[in-house]
């Protein structure tokens, strides 16, 4: 057997991703991936086509798209008729995705209400799970079933009016174990999560392996701190920064940006901001947390060594360009922090930027982040 042609197995083993000889069979069989050739003895042979059908194949699954809609992506269908179904039946499926999303997240606020109760909420929270229990049907299971418990939250929404919300009580409850984490980059999660209110960005959330010790060292300097618009600018902790020697700068400038998308346009349009983003200093940190083109423009200023910043915080907002720009960044090798998808905004951009200074000041001599 020529060296060019792969088994079954060893096509697999080459693509990875979980694929087994089965499922290979299975997508010959619905004719998602195309016939390989016979040898003699009637086994299957690959060649290299196969292995990259096959990683595409990998890729979309792990992004939740069906098969059904995969084979049609990579048949080759290029009437423009085709096309439009196609794009309607993934809009459908798009849709239904959300809805089961929407459902989840009721079923998730409920939960958040009953673990999040501090102890001051410990009798109303012991009644609801003896009320959870008189139910017939679960109604963390069924969401729909969600109405008879009015009353319940009711007697919730009444017991917060004696004390103040326990933020941190709450987290010891919901957040998932960050036994893991340096207690700097645990904080970090933290007050990320409480700047949303959503837990599920923990596992969105991407810190790569010296981002805090760059963070750190470049606040310690007093390195330059550049916002990508007014507001990323606004959120940032100024007196703090500035006990650390920090100068606050912006890029696009603009008093009058006040959105993503004319973050957006701004500096897609406006030569000056890209030329300005070519004169920052060494070792500046970078807080992107709307116009995803600029975030693409400062990969491309690292990737040309056109740019050598200590730190980028890339947390833009977009349905297209943003989760692409996150994967440059990310791919970079720059020390950075990022929240996968189209998850991000200029509070949490600022916000992690903010704790990082705010532990930089009252712990300056904790080393636990280079043990990870």
């Amino acid at each position: 057997m020529s060296t060019k042609y792969l088994t079954i197995k060893k096509l697999t083993e080459t693509v990875g991703g979980g694929t087994t000889p089965r499922m290979v069979r299975h997508y010959h069989q619905i004719g998602l991936l195309p016939e390989a050739i016979r040898s003699s003895s009637n086994y299957r042979l690959y060649n290299q086509s196969h292995v990259q059908y096959l990683r595409q194949i990998v890729a979309l699954k792990q992004q939740g798209f069906q098969l059904e809609h995969i084979r049609q992506l990579l048949g080759n269908q290029v009437e423009p008729e085709a096309n439009v179904t196609l794009l309607t039946r993934l809009q459908q499926h798009y849709y239904s995705i959300i809805q089961k999303i929407s459902r989840l997240r009721q079923t998730a606020s409920a939960l958040e209400r009953l673990l999040g109760g501090d102890r001051s909420c410990q009798t109303v929270r012991a009644k609801a799970i003896a009320q959870i229990k008189q139910l017939n049907a679960d109604c963390f299971e069924l969401e729909d079933e969600l109405d008879p418990m009015d009353s319940l939250w009711e007697a919730f929404d009444a017991s917060i009016l004696s004390h103040p919300e326990a933020f941190e009580e709450s987290l010891t409850y919901l957040l998932p174990d960050l036994s893991g984490r340096s207690e700097i980059e645990a904080d970090l999660i933290s007050k990320l999560v409480l700047a949303c209110g959503d837990v599920s960005l923990v596992h969105c959330l991407k810190i790569s392996q010296k981002a805090i010790a760059a963070a750190r060292e470049g606040l310690k300097s007093g390195c330059q701190i550049v916002g990508d618009v007014g507001a990323i600018s606004a959120v940032l902790d100024h007196p703090r920064l500035a006990h650390l020697g920090c100068r606050v700068d912006t890029l696009i400038d603009n008093p009058h940006i006040i959105s993503a998308a004319e973050a957006e346009q701004e500096f897609w349009h406006s030569q000056p901001w890209q030329e300005k983003l070519l004169h920052l200093e060494p070792g500046c940190i970078l807080v992107v947390g709307y116009a995803p083109s600029t975030l693409v423009s400062i990969c491309q200023a690292i990737s040309n060594k056109q740019l050598k910043p200590a730190l980028v915080i890339g947390m833009p907002i977009g349905f297209n360009h943003a989760p692409a720009a996150k994967r440059l960044l990310i791919n970079s090798g720059i020390p950075s922090i990022t929240i996968s998808g189209t998850f991000g905004g200029g509070l949490l951009a600022g916000t992690a930027l903010n704790a990082i200074a705010q532990s930089t000041i009252e712990k300056p001599d904790c080393h636990c982040y280079l043990s990870q």
